[in-house]
């Protein structure tokens, strides 16, 4: 008996124990818990009743050189349903799948769907988010948002770029510069219940979105507008598959225009052109052929595509020529028409042959042997060493996306023909970039520079946030030899194979090229002019390709005349003034007058006025009429080739 009473006390001791143990383990975890994790589990249990919104930020401006907007935004709306808040489902599923042009059945799925917030659609237009409103219903959310907007619609579209649903950039400079463009998001905070229904009248905290910093480029959108409607115009004359134009400053790089023709419509970037299409319909295509496609119809081919330049490339076995001092400009070559290289006979593009010519004539007729010739004489070692030099090994720098680099042989693997063929623009590929940079240095003293369109970034207020400055490099030329070359490719236009290119009272330096596409079969052509002026100092170099085009390709006949059209717009444009040579202004009937007063002027007073004008023509007054009114008026400074109005008696 005493034994078990012993053993209960034991027990009851134990347990006793046991439970003291507890308590203040309990306790110990219990102070643990609300004092030193108060905070954590007071914002854990915050977060279990608060739901988060993101308040889109505005996406910063694009500017083009005169500061007009070229990418910017519209206000629009992003559609949402929170499941735990709907009261009268069918309401909300009539309502958002009508306005919203949603099929019931998707519109259904994500609102019987039990999450905290369903997206149903972004970039709805205002109007319609606010019917939307006018409906209050509950569970449904409608939260501002933006969408880019781009005023010129396809213009430069492969430049600029555009941005996805999510306002990041996709392409072009949206992406380059996204960083700077894409603003800070903000964020709406709402109280809830734990069942997550939002608790009525209580406080909502806001966290208000940062705008994006501004982009300034040199772009400027009424050149890119001269330069799209020349390659349009040839590219539907001349039945082409695409045409590439490029306008930079060879003195500082800044791109004034990029033409990728056709071009695409950057407010509905994800149709494809009819171009593109090819007499397909959308429905017909597989997803991955609609994905390549796109591709394509978003690559921009100025940057992204290689080819062999042909002629153009003259420039630089010129230039090579020259600082090696291997030829001058009186020595004399004789072309039959062809020259044999081992065991190839290469021809020239005159079947004939020119002929006895020295090398400056050799440059204006563009001849294949002559440049054979002297590409012999400079050798593959000295070749390649100008081809470093003048940036033809390397990209460009352009602060766009996809930038190729050329494709060259080793130079161990060039034997005399392949030399030979790379001395007139032949066996290696660079793209249309490379050359415009390589041909800058080359007229502009010599000097790499990196082609770019960004300028500065600003922030909304108006601050500079950063102004960007670009690497370049001297002497890649001497100023001899660009001296030199500037007057040969200027001969070019006005005695030579570009004269399609010239332009009355500027000077215009330039090179013809006609490149044979592979394989030398296909009979398929790319026709190209690379033009700058005024050619004694350059302010604007363009170069531009035709792909393609069906009848006549001469780079000399098709494509030089579209540098001369576009330069036409553009010089004056920049405030480049031209100076008419005395045998211009006779041919051309150019210049300006002060107009003189031909009122109650007589026929042989007439004709003694205007003898040396245009107007000398106008002889038709009879015996005694005189003027009684004209137009332009008395003393007013018109062009020679202006329209006269005269009013008889």
């Amino acid at each position: 008996m005493a034994r078990n009473k012993t053993f209960n006390r034991r027990n009851v001791l134990v347990i006793v124990t046991v439970i003291l143990i507890a308590a203040v383990g309990l306790t110990v975890r219990l102070g643990y818990l609300m004092i030193l994790k108060s905070a954590e589990y007071a914002e854990r249990a915050e977060d279990l009743h608060e739901r988060e919104r993101a308040i889109k930020a505005e996406r910063g401006t694009i500017y083009d050189k005169n500061g007009i907007a070229i990418a910017t935004n519209k206000p629009v709306s992003t559609i949402s349903v929170i499941h735990s808040q709907i009261k009268d489902p069918e309401r909300v599923i009539q309502v958002l799948s009508e306005l919203l042009s949603l099929s019931e059945e998707k519109v259904r799925k994500r609102v019987e769907k039990v999450s905290s917030i369903e997206r149903i659609k972004s970039n709805v237009d205002k109007e319609i988010a606010d019917k939307i409103r006018e409906y209050d219903l509950d569970g449904v959310m409608v939260d501002e948002d933006y969408k880019r907007y781009y005023p010129y619609g396809s213009l430069a579209s492969k430049v600029i770029g555009f941005t996805g649903s999510d306002n990041q950039g996709i392409i072009g400079l949206e992406v380059a510069y996204d960083k700077y463009l894409k603003g800070t998001d903000g964020t709406i905070l709402t109280l809830t219940t734990a069942y997550g229904v939002e608790i009525d009248n209580a406080a909502e905290d806001r966290i208000e979105p940062r705008a994006g910093n501004d982009l300034y480029i040199s772009l400027d959108v009424n050149i890119q507008k001269y330069a799209e409607q020349a390659a349009l115009k040839i590219m539907e004359a001349k039945n082409a598959n695409n045409v590439k134009l490029i306008l930079m400053n060879p003195q500082n790089g800044e791109l004034y225009a990029m033409v990728n023709v056709p071009e695409f419509d950057l407010n509905d970037p994800y149709t494809l052109t009819d171009n593109m299409l090819k007499g397909a319909t959308p429905s017909s295509l597989t997803s991955k052929q609609t994905n390549d496609l796109l591709n394509n119809m978003w690559r921009n081919a100025c940057i992204s595509d290689t080819y062999e330049p042909g002629s153009c490339f003259k420039i630089v076995t010129a230039t090579a020529a020259l600082e090696e001092k291997v030829v001058k400009l009186d020595d004399k070559f004789f072309c039959p028409g062809y020259k044999i290289v081992e065991d190839r006979r290469i021809r020239c593009h005159k079947v004939g042959g020119h002929g006895s010519e020295t090398f400056v004539e050799g440059i204006k007729n563009s001849c294949n042997p002559v440049f054979m010739e002297i590409g012999a004489r400079v050798g593959i070692t000295n070749m390649y060493k100008y081809f470093g030099k003048l940036g033809l090994f390397n990209k460009t720098g352009i602060d766009l996306p996809g930038e190729a680099k050329s494709i060259m042989h080793k130079p161990e693997n060039v034997g005399a023909v392949e030399l030979a063929t790379i001395s007139f623009g032949q066996s290696f590929q660079i793209t249309p970039l490379q050359l415009l940079v390589a041909a800058s240095a080359v007229v502009n003293g010599g000097n790499i520079v990196t082609p770019h369109f960004g300028v500065q970034v600003k922030s909304p207020e108006g601050t500079t946030v950063k102004t960007f400055h670009y690497e370049g490099a001297q002497g890649a030329v001497s100023k001899e030899t660009s001296d030199t070359m500037k007057k040969l490719l200027e001969a070019v236009v006005s005695e030579g194979t570009g004269k399609r290119a010239y332009l009355p009272g500027f000077k215009i330096g330039g090179k013809t090229a006609t490149s044979e596409k592979l394989p030398r079969s296909s009979n398929k052509y790319i026709s190209s002019f690379l033009g700058f002026a005024p050619a004694d100092n350059p302010q604007v170099i363009a170069i531009v390709l035709i792909d393609e085009p069906t009848g006549i390709y001469y780079g000399g006949t098709i494509a030089a005349p579209v540098i001369a059209e576009v330069l036409d717009n553009v010089l004056p444009y920049l405030g480049v003034e031209p100076h008419y040579t005395e045998a211009e202004t006779k041919e051309f009937n150019v210049g300006t007058i002060n107009m003189p007063n031909l009122v109650g002027k007589k026929k042989d007073e007439l004709k003694e006025i205007l003898k040396d004008t245009d107007y000398g023509d106008i002889y038709y007054l009879g015996e005694g009429e005189t003027i009684k009114e004209q137009f332009p008026l008395p003393g007013e400074k018109i062009n020679l080739n202006s329209d006269l109005i005269l009013y008889l008696e």
